[in-house]
């Protein structure tokens, strides 16, 4: 029978447990997007979980319109990160990057430039910039010479990612997001071979996941997706034709593993009655399948006891609880969030959360 605190190997990267920092982004970075001290200290801080996955982080200044986010695309940026990815090597921990694209979901006020789609649509609401949300503006559609330019911008990014000293990368195609706009009927209206057809849409996923496994292997290759999501007007009328045919051919590239953000109809954040999807999917994905959102202790332990999924990526609790492996072990008080710092740049409710030993 196996435990959340069981080792687990993911592709190359041995996990001391199964339980997994999810990416959240927390805005400490500089206005050009490069990694700051106090990042490491946060990072290190979350060192126990059995992998970090970093937050979301961009591969692209076309790609990156949140403020305060970090990006992976220079040569300034790596050098910014390296102190981060030592401080939890130091610690005993493992770290990889997600790399990030936003699509339409960014503001030129922030990128300099017009957002880009799979298509000619438009974000559902207000976009986060430098001035507070503003209305978002109109994407524009993506040539094919667009898209080769992207996949060179993955390249690079995964190449960078080593660089820095990460354990490997997540390719981020989930959350209403460039990779997850193509996968989406909603949003993929095409009508090329990246549109229509089920099969055309995972081709933009394919294709990242080909370039970034050539670049750095399958094996510090993993993948999020959000097949049940109805996040940011990303939605699909029957996701079970595109995300099980998006797994199967995730299977086949053999990466390290699959992430799965599921929201429910009580979500604390991110709401959808559509079912979920992991049942299906962990009968056409082989490797070690790791479900987010709303997890409890009890929810976590049980789930990768019965085989539902090989371990549980947890968000916010690691925002509060920079010991959260220690206290679920050990059944004790998990500590809330405050909301307002999320984003708010400073070193408060960042890095000062206690651990439960020093309460």
């Amino acid at each position: 029978m196996t435990d959340l605190f069981d080792p687990i190997r993911l592709g190359s990267i041995e996990s001391a447990n199964r339980i997994l920092m999810a990416p959240l982004t927390r805005a400490r970075a500089t206005e050009m997007h490069v990694p700051t001290a106090v990042m490491a200290e946060y990072y290190a801080q979350r060192a126990s979980a059995g992998l970090i996955i970093s937050e979301a982080t961009g591969i692209s200044r076309e790609g990156l319109g949140w403020p305060y986010a970090p990006g992976i695309w220079s040569d300034e940026q790596v050098e910014a990160w390296k102190p981060v990815t030592n401080a939890v090597h130091e610690k005993g921990g493992k770290i990889i990057t997600q790399l990030w694209h936003m699509g339409r979901m960014v503001h030129s006020s922030v990128t300099g430039m017009q957002p880009v789609s799979c298509s000619t649509t438009r974000a559902p609401g207000a976009l986060h910039t430098y001035d507070g949300k503003q209305p978002p503006e109109e994407a524009r559609e993506l040539s094919l010479d667009d898209i080769s330019r992207i996949m060179d911008d993955y390249e690079r990014a995964a190449r960078n990612a080593l660089r820095a000293g990460f354990d490997g990368v997540q390719i981020h195609a989930a959350n209403g997001y460039l990779i997850d706009q193509f996968l989406r009927d909603s949003t993929n209206l095409r009508n090329d071979s990246y549109g229509g057809a089920p099969e055309n849409r995972i081709r933009f996923l394919r294709e990242v996941v080909e370039r970034v496994i050539g670049t750095i292997g399958a094996d510090l290759t993993a993948v999020r997706l959000s097949p049940n999501g109805d996040t940011q007007g990303c939605i699909d009328s029957h996701p079970e034709q595109v995300f099980i045919p998006a797994a199967q051919m995730l299977n086949s590239s053999g990466i390290a593993f699959l992430e799965l953000r599921e929201p429910g109809p009580n979500g604390t954040f991110g709401r959808t009655d559509q079912p979920k999807l992991h049942g299906e999917i962990r009968q056409v994905f082989l490797g070690p399948l790791i479900l987010n959102q709303d997890y409890t202790r009890e929810t976590a332990i049980e789930t990768v006891k019965t085989g539902i999924a090989d371990g549980i990526a947890f968000g916010r609790p690691f925002i509060s609880n920079p010991d959260l492996p220690h206290r679920i072990k050990e059944n004790l008080p998990w500590a809330a969030d405050d909301m307002s710092s999320w984003y708010s740049q400073g070193t408060k409710g960042y890095i000062d959360y206690p651990t439960a030993e020093t309460i």
